[in-house]
């Protein structure tokens, strides 16, 4: 009876999960989330805390419901390269491998479904549409790399970040049923502006001197420290490119 009682929990809180239908689960059905709800739970991080360690065994992959988490390596001189971030609905880890290639740190508060790797992997195999998706997010994790590659290596401090908050205003999008093309022009910052600086690989003073600059052009409003308002959007994607 209380099997049933938490099992019927587990699949309320994925039914009214905000990014039910944008998480590697979107395609399972009602029977195929309460068995894969058996074999994970719910983990709160703090701002800080770490998820995963470089270079430890894969034992358990996750799926971000809430927050914001980096993914960084240590170079050979012992500095951080921060690799990217992981949104709401962002799936991390090594699912059919035995490291983690990076590290992975909850840069606000979060919430995420996590799963020990073993018993992931076998219910991967056991559902097409769930390894089906986990293919789609791993090409698409590709992409973003990529482009993150070009963002550090290639580009200056405007382009930087130009590139930063077209990213956000795309994977901030309002919550619910709204896909991954949308995008939100007003949004509420999760990190600070040092910690923006940490991501892009600038100086604070650098960011606050290039908010600064968007905002008397007229391409960003900033109502607030963590608010931000995309006024002129082409004009934010050209200096991007």
């Amino acid at each position: 009876m209380m099997e049933s009682i938490q099992s019927e929990a587990a699949l309320n809180f994925c039914q009214a999960c905000a990014v039910r239908n944008r998480a590697i689960c979107a395609d399972l059905d009602d029977e195929e989330i309460r068995i894969l709800n058996s074999i994970g739970r719910r983990r709160h991080l703090e701002a800080g805390e770490q998820l995963f360690w470089e270079g430890d065994e894969a034992i358990v992959v996750a799926n971000v419901i809430e927050g914001l988490l980096k993914l960084s390596t240590q170079t050979s001189d012992g500095k951080e390269q921060i690799l990217g971030l992981a949104y709401p609905s962002d799936f991390m880890g090594r699912p059919f491998g035995n490291s983690t290639p990076y590290g992975v740190e909850a840069l606000t508060p979060a919430l995420v479904c996590t799963f020990q790797r073993a018993d992931f992997d076998r219910f991967a195999r056991e559902h097409p549409k769930l390894e089906h998706n986990l293919l789609e997010r791993t090409l698409s994790e590709l992409d973003r790399t990529r482009r993150w590659m070009l963002l550090l290596g290639r580009m200056n401090a405007e382009q930087k970040l130009a590139t930063f908050l077209l990213d956000m205003s795309e994977r901030l999008a309002p919550k619910g049923c709204a896909p991954f093309e949308q995008s939100a022009d007003a949004f509420e910052l999760p990190l600070s502006r040092q910690q923006i600086a940490d991501v892009l690989g600038l100086t604070i003073e650098t960011v606050s001197r290039q908010f600064t600059k968007f905002r008397k052009q007229g391409l960003i409003d900033l109502p607030s420290r963590r608010e931000a308002v995309i006024q002129k959007r082409e004009r934010l994607e050209e200096l991007a490119q």
